[in-house]
């Protein structure tokens, strides 16, 4: 198998491997025009098929990207420690997001103490005692639907999952006296999210001042309940309640705007990334007759065996659904590049057998889709095929842990709420595939490439009607 490694002392000069193809001047004019006209997609498809897996494009002012495409060249931007590859300044975009007391407003030591928190947090038996107040909000959501109709998958999605998040993340103090006002903050930070953003995130535009100012009056707000909690004693199921009680190794706690920031953190990757996996998970499922068939089945004999009863152990029989949101993942990624910074210079071999050295200083690029999408790994990469993840197949188990990236490949590059990402998202589908019959209206739709996650672009309709055969109590408790 092809390798990733580091030059040592010992390699002799005329071994020393070539830099990777290089896209500047006049190619990379061209390269910005099929940028506009065809997408970034197609853009790197392209390189990737005419440069192989390892480029490099020489944007102005001497900035570099070199991608690297396959899990073949990816084993050192994933493995290697923060010394040699790490994140760099890339996310400086999110500071003004999420306040400086977190994330990459402090330095490397506190930012990895809160992602320790982060994951005890986010622990599967920290998990169990959500899924209660999650299906509670999505039947509440859903049992004001009428009994048949036309709605925007999208929105509907966005909403419950603002109302579950509310509940399980902020607490009962957001969700039950103050949710229609926070709702619209929080959108005003959702909408100052954009490729500008990632480049200039501090640029006075208007977007930019709102987007502040809804930050200033969330930390305001979130940081009187801390005080209110602590200062009563009491204790929530909730997020925000597990981060008031969490402490840093040196025995300190967390101040209000460290907690605030870790909620803002956890809400905006909850909510809006799973936003985005829900769309698209619902736009592939109905749009396959035979994914649609399998998972309905699956529904109607996990909900008959436990009696319409559902909690952490039931969401982990539903391997269908499962399996659906993660093809679904692999072909809609929702962070569609991972962006590293390479400290250190190091070699990659790639499947063909060219071997590159990369230099230090180089933006490291690895674009999930075209790594979610290898014709060696994956049997017809293009198609819909939940199944590739059944036992029997494990197609992404056939390279190597790097030939599926959708929730960032692990380690200490991995998401820390991928349970909690498929717990919702199933509570949601479970809910909606057992109630109701439901059909794409609208043509399957395209990412939006304006968007710093990749939503569906436009409206996604989809026709309802209520099962009049689901028995009550299966709906409404």
């Amino acid at each position: 198998m092809a390798t990733t490694r580091r030059r040592t002392a010992v390699d002799s000069p005329c071994m020393k491997p070539s830099r990777p193809p290089m896209v500047s001047g006049i190619a990379l004019l061209g390269l910005l025009l099929r940028v506009f006209r065809k997408g970034p997609e197609a853009a790197i498809k392209g390189l990737h098929a005419k440069l192989g897996d390892v480029f490099t494009v020489s944007f102005l002012f001497g900035q570099k990207v070199t991608f690297l495409i396959g899990q073949e060249v990816l084993s050192h931007f994933f493995r290697a420690p923060a010394s040699e590859i790490s994140r760099g300044d890339l996310f400086e975009f999110t500071v003004p997001m999420f306040g400086r007391e977190v994330g990459y407003g402090v330095n490397r030591g506190t930012r990895d103490e809160q992602l320790r928190i982060f994951v005890e947090a986010l622990k599967p038996s920290k998990l169990r005692s959500n899924v209660e107040p999650m299906l509670r909000e999505v039947k509440a959501y859903f049992s004001k639907w009428a009994d048949g109709g036309i709605v925007d998958l999208k929105h509907e999605i966005e909403e419950v999952l603002m109302l579950i998040s509310a509940r399980c993340l902020l607490g009962k103090e957001v969700r039950e006296k103050m949710f229609d006002e926070f709702r619209t903050l929080f959108r005003e930070i959702e909408n100052g999210v954009s490729f500008v953003s990632v480049f200039f995130p501090y640029i006075p535009i208007p977007a930019h001042r709102r987007r502040d100012s809804a930050l200033l009056k969330i930390t305001e707000t979130l940081s009187e309940i801390v005080k209110s909690r602590r200062r009563s004693g009491g204790t929530e199921e909730d997020m925000m309640q597990r981060l008031i009680d969490s402490k840093y190794k040196d025995g300190r706690s967390m101040t209000e705007e460290e907690i605030t920031g870790m909620i803002m953190t956890l809400l905006f990757a909850g909510k809006l990334t799973s936003a985005h996996t829900s769309t698209w998970t619902g736009a592939c499922i109905l749009s396959s007759t035979k994914c649609l068939t399998a998972v309905v089945a699956e529904q109607k004999k996990i909900i008959r065996k436990y009696n319409g009863q559902v909690d952490y152990n039931v969401l982990l029989e539903m391997d269908t659904l499962h399996n659906c949101i993660k093809e679904a993942l692999r072909l809609h990624p929702s962070a569609p590049m991972l962006v590293r910074k390479a400290h250190k210079h190091f070699t990659v071999l790639t499947k063909q057998g060219n071997e590159y050295d990369i230099p230090k200083g180089h933006t490291l690029a690895s674009p999930v889709v075209l790594n979610n999408s290898m014709p060696h790994i994956y049997k017809d990469p293009e198609v819909y095929d939940p199944d590739r993840f059944s036992p029997e197949r494990t197609e992404d188990k056939a390279g190597s842990k790097f030939s599926y990236t959708s929730f960032g490949g692990g380690g200490n590059h991995g998401c820390f709420g991928e349970a909690y990402a498929y717990m919702q998202i199933k509570i949601i589908w479970s809910h909606l595939l057992w109630n109701f019959d439901l059909q794409l209206m609208s043509p399957f739709p395209k990412p939006d490439w304006s968007k710093f996650v990749l939503l569906p672009r436009g409206k996604v309709l989809v026709s309802y009607k209520r099962r009049q055969e689901v028995p009550k109590h299966l709906v409404n408790n």
